[in-house]
C-alpha cells in the first residue's frame, strides 16, 4: 500500500491468532492505546449465529459445507480495513487483509493454556473448552485452506509474531505497543524526506 493511501485511510492493524490467546484482548487495547476503531470478526461470525438461531459450533460446522458464511464475514473486515484507523481481529484477518494492513500481527500459545484461558473466560470445564478449541481449530484451517487456499499454519506475513504462553498480559501489551509506535516514527521519518 503507497503512503499516499495510507495517509488518507490511517492506521490499519489486522490482528490474527489462535482462540485463547489474547488476540482479542490485544486488538481492543491497540485500538485504545493509539485511538483507532475496532472491528471483531467473531462479532460478525458471532451475530450470524444469534440471527440464525444456532450455536457457533453449529454454524462452523455449516461453514464448512456453505462457502458464503465466510466469504461475507471476510468482506465486512475488508470494508471496515479500507476506512482506515481502524484494528480488525479474527483468525483470518491478516491475510485477507495482507495488501491493506500496515501492521499484522499473530499471537498464539500452547493448547492447554487457550483451553485454560477460555474454560475460566467462558465458565465452562477445562475438558469441554479444549474440545471446542480443538475442533474450531481444525474446522477453521480446513474452510481456510478449501476456499481461500490458505495455510493458516504458515505465519510468513506477519510482521510480529508473539506466544503469550508465558507472558503476563501487560508484558505482551507493552511489546505490541512499542512495535507499533516504532511504526509509526519510522513512517513518520520516511514521509519528512519526502
Amino acid at each position: 500500500m503507497g503512503s499516499e493511501a495510507r495517509k488518507s485511510r490511517g492506521l490499519v492493524i489486522a490482528v490474527s491468532g489462535q482462540a485463547g490467546s489474547g488476540k482479542t484482548t490485544h486488538a481492543k487495547l491497540i485500538a485504545e492505546t493509539f485511538s483507532l476503531r475496532y472491528v471483531s470478526t467473531g462479532m460478525i461470525f458471532r451475530s450470524i449465529a444469534k440471527e440464525r438461531g444456532i450455536s457457533l459450533i453449529e454454524l462452523h460446522k455449516l461453514a464448512e459445507s456453505d462457502d458464503s458464511i465466510d466469504r461475507y464475514v471476510d468482506e465486512k473486515a475488508k470494508e471496515e480495513a479500507l476506512k482506515g484507523n481502524v484494528v480488525v481481529e479474527g483468525h483470518l484477518t491478516a491475510w485477507m487483509l495482507k495488501d491493506v494492513a500496515d501492521i499484522k500481527i499473530y499471537l498464539k500459545a500452547d493448547l492447554h493454556e487457550r483451553a485454560r484461558r477460555i474454560a475460566e473466560r467462558d465458565g465452562k470445564s477445562y475438558e469441554e473448552a479444549l474440545k471446542e478449541v480443538m475442533f474450531r481449530e481444525e474446522s477453521n484451517r480446513r474452510r481456510y485452506l478449501k476456499i481461500y487456499g490458505i495455510d493458516i499454519r504458515d505465519l510468513s506475513i506477519f510482521d510480529l509474531v508473539i506466544d503469550t504462553t508465558k507472558l503476563p498480559k501487560e508484558a505482551v501489551a507493552k511489546v505490541i505497543r512499542t512495535f507499533i509506535q516504532e511504526y509509526i516514527n519510522y513512517i513518520k521519518s520516511q514521509e519528512s524526506k519526502d
